[in-house]
C-alpha cells in the first residue's frame, strides 16, 4: 500500500492548504488510505467523500480510529479545531490525483479489464495466470469505480510487478478518467452488451464509452477485444491508433488471432483446444462464455511469455471471486449456482443455457430476478430472455422482482410444461424452493445485484 511522508501527499494533492495541526515540526507518515471509517487502520489518511452520504461527519471518527490525517473539502468550511486536515476544493478528485501520482512512481506493468459482462472473471483469470512467474495483485472485490479504482491503485505494494484492474463504468466519460488515472500498459474489452442502456442509450454509446480505455492505454502496449462484435473492430479500424499499440482478437470465428476449436464440459469444468496449442486447456468454470474469457486471459499470458505449462497450474488453481457461477453443493444433496452478482440479457441467456445443458442431475430449477439499468426495452429484454429457455430441459421456473414477473407471465403463456411462479417475498421463495428440491437437483440463482438474491442461496444452504 501506499507509504509516504504527509509532505510527499501534499505534493500528489490539487491545493495544499493546511490546518495549524499539520503546520508543526513533527513528522506525520501515512500508511494507507480509507474512504470508511468503520474499517479504517491505524496510520491511513482519511478521504471523506461526499455521496450518498457525507464522508465529513466521520472525520472525527476516524482520527478515533486511527487517523494520522484527513482530506477536507473547502466549501464544507468551517473545518473541525486541532485536527490535521488538508484542504482541497473536491476529496474525490484529491483522491484521483493521488491514486494517478502513486501510479506514475509505481515501477510494474498495469493491466486494465472492462467489458459488460465477464471482466471480474477475466480478472481472477489473468492473476491466477500471471502469478505462476510474477507478483501480481488485482483489484479486490468490486473496487473497480471513480472511488474504488483509486483505492484499488494506493492498495499495490511498490515491489508488485503486474497490477490487474477491473474498470467500471455507468457513464459517458467515466472510462476515461479510469484510464488516465490507471495509465494501463495493457488493455481488455470483453465484450459489449446492454447494461447501462438507460445512461448510455445504445450498445454503439456503450462500446464508444468502454472505448475510453485507449484514453490513458500505454501507446506501446495492447488492446485485447472480442474480436467478433463489429462495435469494437469497427470503432477500432476508424481510429487513428498508435503504430506502436497492439491490437489483439479473441472470439469464436476463425478469423480471430484467439480461438477455441473444441469445447467439452461437466458438471464442474470446462475443457478446450485453442489453436495457437496442441493441447487441451481445462478451467473450474462452468460455461461456454467462460472459454472466451480465459482466451483473453491466455492472450495476455502470451505477452508475457508464459509457458503453456504455467498457463494451465494457473488455470487449474483459478480461485473466482464469488457469486459468478458460484458452485455451492448443499447438505440435502442438491447444487446451487450462485450467479447472483448482477444480471444483464447476455449473461442471463448463458447462465441459463449453461444449466441447461449440464448432465446428470434430476430436475434444474431457475430463480430469476429483474435485470436492471436496460432503458426504455426493458420489458422487451425479459420476455426474449423467457423465450429463450429451452422448456424441455427445465423443471421449474420462479421469478423475483418487479420486472421478472414479465417472465413468468410469458412463461405461463406458452407451451411450458413445468412450474412457472412469481414470488413476491424472498422467504416465500425459499420454503418453496426447500420443499421441491431434493438430492441431486440444480437451481440457478441469477438477478441484477440491487436484489441481494444471494440472501436466497445463503437461506438455501442452511
Amino acid at each position: 500500500m501506499i507509504k509516504r511522508s504527509i509532505e510527499g501527499i501534499l505534493s500528489m494533492v490539487e491545493g495544499n492548504e493546511v490546518t495549524a495541526s499539520l503546520k508543526s515540526p513533527e513528522i506525520i507518515n501515512v500508511q494507507g488510505i480509507s474512504i470508511d471509517s468503520r474499517t479504517l487502520k491505524e496510520g491511513n489518511l482519511f478521504v471523506p467523500i461526499v455521496r450518498i452520504d457525507d464522508g465529513h461527519k466521520y472525520v472525527k471518527q476516524a482520527f478515533e480510529n486511527g487517523a494520522v490525517a484527513s482530506l477536507w473539502q473547502a466549501d464544507h468550511f468551517p473545518p473541525p479545531e486541532g485536527l490535521p486536515l488538508i484542504i482541497v476544493d473536491d476529496t474525490l478528485k484529491a483522491l484521483q490525483n493521488i491514486a494517478q501520482s502513486y501510479r506514475g512512481q509505481l515501477d510494474c506493468k498495469v493491466i486494465g479489464v472492462t467489458g459488460s459482462n465477464g471482466k471480474t472473471t477475466v480478472k481472477d483469470i489473468v492473476t491466477s495466470i500471471l502469478s505462476t512467474k510474477y507478483k501480481v495483485q488485482k483489484t479486490y472485490g468490486n473496487l473497480n469505480g471513480e472511488y474504488g479504482l483509486p483505492l484499488s491503485l494506493l492498495e499495490v505494494e511498490e515491489d508488485t510487478e503486474i497490477v490487474v484492474l477491473e474498470m467500471g463504468m455507468s457513464n459517458a466519460g467515466e472510462m476515461k478518467v479510469l484510464s488516465e488515472i490507471a495509465k494501463p500498459d495493457f488493455g481488455v474489452i470483453t465484450m459489449i452488451g446492454v447494461s447501462h442502456l438507460s445512461s448510455l442509450g445504445s450498445r454503439e454509446g456503450i462500446a464508444l464509452a468502454k472505448l475510453e480505455l485507449l484514453e490513458g492505454l500505454n501507446p506501446s502496449g495492447a488492446i485485447v477485444i472480442h474480436g467478433d462484435e463489429p462495435l469494437l473492430t469497427q470503432a477500432l479500424t476508424e481510429r487513428k491508433l498508435p503504430e506502436t499499440l497492439s491490437v489483439i482478437r479473441f472470439g469464436e470465428s476463425n478469423t480471430n488471432d484467439y480461438f477455441p476449436l473444441a469445447i467439452d464440459h461437466n458438471q464442474s469444468s470446462i475443457s478446450f483446444r485453442l489453436n495457437r496449442y496442441s493441447d487441451k486447456f481445462s478451467v473450474p468454470l462452468l460455461g461456454r462464455h467462460n472459454v472466451l474469457n480465459v482466451l483473453a486471459a491466455i492472450a495476455l499470458a502470451d505477452r508475457f511469455q508464459i509457458t503453456q505449462q504455467d498457463i494451465q497450474s494457473g488455470l487449474t488453481n483459478l480461485e473466482v471471486t464469488g457469486m459468478r457461477m458460484e458452485r455451492i453443493p448443499t447438505p440435502k444433496g442438491f447444487l446451487i449456482i450462485n450467479d447472483a452478482w448482477n444480471a444483464s440479457p447476455v449473461s442471463m441467456k448463458a447462465a441459463i443455457e449453461t444449466v441447461s445443458n449440464l448432465d446428470g442431475f434430476n430436475n434444474k430449477v431457475l430463480v430469476l430476478g429483474d435485470m436492471l439499468e436496460l432503458g426504455d426495452k426493458e420489458n422487451e429484454f425479459h420476455e426474449e430472455i423467457a423465450k429463450s429457455i429451452d422448456t424441455s430441459k427445465i423443471h421449474s421456473v420462479f421469478t423475483i422482482g418487479n420486472l421478472s414477473r414479465i417472465i413468468s407471465d410469458t412463461l405461463s403463456g406458452s407451451k411450458f410444461e413445468g412450474v412457472v411462479k412469481h414470488f413476491t417475498s424472498k422467504e416465500d421463495l425459499v420454503s418453496e424452493c426447500k420443499r421441491i428440491l431434493k438430492k441431486n437437483d440444480i437451481i440457478l440463482i441469477k438477478g441484477s445485484r440491487g436484489l441481494k438474491l444471494e440472501d436466497i442461496c445463503e437461506s438455501l444452504n442452511k
